[in-house]
């Protein structure tokens, strides 16, 4: 006797369809109220948006730029990070926070980058995170902006806030929420949403205080906090 196919439950399948639905509207909507919207470190190469990206961790974009504007000067390839003097470049990038970390992490990527790689970034997200300092939000930034590969979704904490307001998500896990946002958004659209998320999130759906009167998705978002 063949035993009966087990059924995945409608309701979760209908639910997973109607949040992408109107994931797809969001999208349109934002992509229309931000259309410069992109990655907001500077950088001219892959190797300079994966140091740069290391040094936002905890940091703003800003900042980093106000910092890498002089440091690539200084240092122009793996190598030249590699063999830094790691005192020097803490006090180089002792604006950006952490600097003692942040330098342990750099040197080293750097390191393994010159010896396993020629020098040349990795286009793969298991090969990137194996790197110092790198974990799957970096690794997804890097492989989304310097190549174009959609890999998965970088998550920051404008992108957690947003999300879970919007209810595409529902999570405070970064992993989590990449997972979710996964199932809803259009792959093609995977490194745009960070994107379109973090400049809603700092012009609008703030963490305190969002200004939810003039928000152009407010009749999509299902946020019970919302102000009137």
């Amino acid at each position: 006797m063949t035993r009966p196919r087990a059924k995945t439950p409608r309701s979760t399948s209908i639910a997973t369809l109607r949040t992408a639905a109107r994931a797809n509207k969001i999208l349109a909507i934002l992509e229309s109220t931000y259309p410069h919207a992109r990655v907001t470190l500077d950088y001219k190469n892959p190797f300079q948006l994966l140091i740069a990206t290391i040094l936002a961790a905890q940091c703003t974009d800003e900042r980093v730029n106000q910092v890498t504007k002089h440091l690539f000067k200084k240092y122009r390839t793996p190598q030249d990070f590699a063999n830094a003097d790691p005192s020097e470049l803490e006090e180089a990038i002792r604006p950006t926070g952490f600097y003692r970390n942040k330098t342990r992490s750099i040197i080293g990527c750097s390191k393994q980058l010159v010896e396993k790689y020629g020098g040349q970034v990795p286009r793969t997200m298991e090969e990137l995170i194996q790197l110092p300092g790198v974990w799957r939000k970096t690794a997804n930034i890097v492989l989304g902006n310097a190549f174009g590969l959609s890999e998965g979704i970088a998550v920051d904490t404008h992108v957690t806030r947003v999300a879970n307001r919007l209810g595409l998500a529902q999570s405070d896990k970064q992993d989590e929420i990449e997972q979710q946002l996964c199932r809803v958004i259009p792959r093609e659209k995977w490194t745009l949403i960070t994107h379109l998320l973090i400049f809603h999130g700092r012009t609008t759906c703030k963490a305190q205080r969002p200004a939810c009167p003039r928000c152009q998705i407010r009749h999509l978002c299902p946020w019970p906090h919302k102000s009137s």
